[in-house]
């Protein structure tokens, strides 16, 4: 690859193949494509959709292509929207203040309709879709941040969208970054997918633990259970010992409210339920409970019990869900041997361990493949 570290020569990307030399184009969005956002059919008339036609949503623009969608609608809501050609780029336009939505977009491979929330870009100009993908996926979340506009729902539109400048290369050049990308981006799509197998084989092998058995022994008497007054608020950014709440790790602390091993689990909000296991010095803030095990109980068996465990019987309050030890406490689970708990638990971690490896590596090509683009790009 040739590099253009010095900005030698104007509109070239830092880093580009060798073969290809030359200053890049640049025009705007509104001269290159053409925009068209969708619209929702009428969900009194069920029957819209219950048809075999993709209705594209923005929570579904995840991966770079997207096939079939969660929601088909008829010919007859069709008929009131256009429908995409396979190849066609769709971005999320509403709701953009919410992290995961930023710079969301994908290249359909079915005809597709679309709803409001997403924008299809259909070309006009020299500039093709892959390259408009990879593009966006550079700059997207920046413009979602700088560019979208309301007070409760940030939302991009047309007027916003067609003024953006974007440099270019040939269409052969655009080819080789587009087959480059491509490539990055089904090994990122294999590497979700081992994830994701890995994920459901541990709660497989737990569901099984807990359907084939017959509950034996109260939740309170495997666990005791504490609780925390440590708020966010309280921590730092430095410190010696790690301070966790509902998201993982918060910040820091020079002292600590738990050693050895624990259960942390979300008491309320809506991660209400969601556990983690912890070991060594740390702390747990106040939207947490502390469990720990039990004499003659393993924590690491129960831990992997807790995670397939049914909290909703448990629930308490509408607007934010509350749950309490003092009543989940007193539900039965299966507990076996001592040493079989090990068993379980020395099974369970090993894939879990195999599975921390692999979301590690899924962090590596993403950063290398946003490295790239910031370096391939303009």
């Amino acid at each position: 690859m040739a590099e253009n570290k010095d900005k030698k020569v104007l509109n070239v990307p830092n880093l580009r193949f060798s073969e290809f030399e030359g200053e890049g184009e640049e025009s705007t969005i509104e001269k290159q494509f053409e925009l068209y956002s969708g619209n929702t059919p009428s969900r009194i008339n069920k029957e819209l959709f219950n048809g075999t036609i993709n209705w594209i949503s923005s929570g579904e623009l995840k991966e770079h292509y997207i096939y079939s969608t969660k929601e088909r609608i008829s010919q007859e809501a069709a008929n009131n929207l256009k429908l995409l050609s396979v190849g066609t780029f769709v971005i999320a336009i509403y709701g953009l203040e919410a992290e995961g939505v930023r710079g969301t977009g994908s290249i359909t491979q079915e005809p597709s309709t679309i709803s409001q929330a997403c924008m299809a870009f259909t070309p006009k100009g020299e500039i093709t879709n892959e390259f408009l993908y990879s593009w966006y996926k550079k700059h997207g979340h920046v413009i979602g941040v700088k560019y979208a506009q309301g007070t409760k729902q940030q939302n991009l539109s047309y007027d916003i969208l067609e003024k953006f400048k974007i440099s270019y290369p040939n269409v052969k050049e655009q080819d080789k970054l587009n087959l480059f990308f491509s490539l990055i981006d089904k090994r990122i799509s294999t590497q979700n997918k081992i994830i994701e197998k890995l994920e459901t084989l541990i709660k497989g092998i737990a569901q099984n633990i807990v359907r084939y058995n017959k509950p034996n022994v109260r939740l309170s008497d495997c666990l005791s259970c504490s609780s925390s007054t440590l708020q966010e608020s309280d921590v730092s950014e430095h410190g010696t010992y790690p301070v966790y709440g509902a998201n993982g790790v918060v910040g820091y602390l020079d002292n600590y409210n738990t050693e050895n091993e624990a259960i942390y689990i979300i008491k309320d909000g809506s991660g209400v339920g969601s556990t983690s296991y912890v070991t060594g010095k740390c702390s747990a803030t106040g939207t947490l409970n502390i469990l720990r095990a039990k004499e003659g109980y393993s924590l690491q068996y129960l831990y992997y019990i807790l995670k397939v465990f049914n909290f909703e019987p448990y629930k308490t309050g509408m607007a934010i869900p509350h749950i309490y030890f003092k009543d989940y406490g007193k539900a039965k689970i299966f507990c076996p041997s001592y040493s079989k708990q090990l068993q379980y638990a020395k099974l369970l971690s090993a894939i879990d361990n195999e599975l921390s490896a692999e979301q590690k590596f899924l962090t590596v090509l993403i950063l290398l493949k946003q490295y790239l683009l910031r370096q391939m790009f303009i």
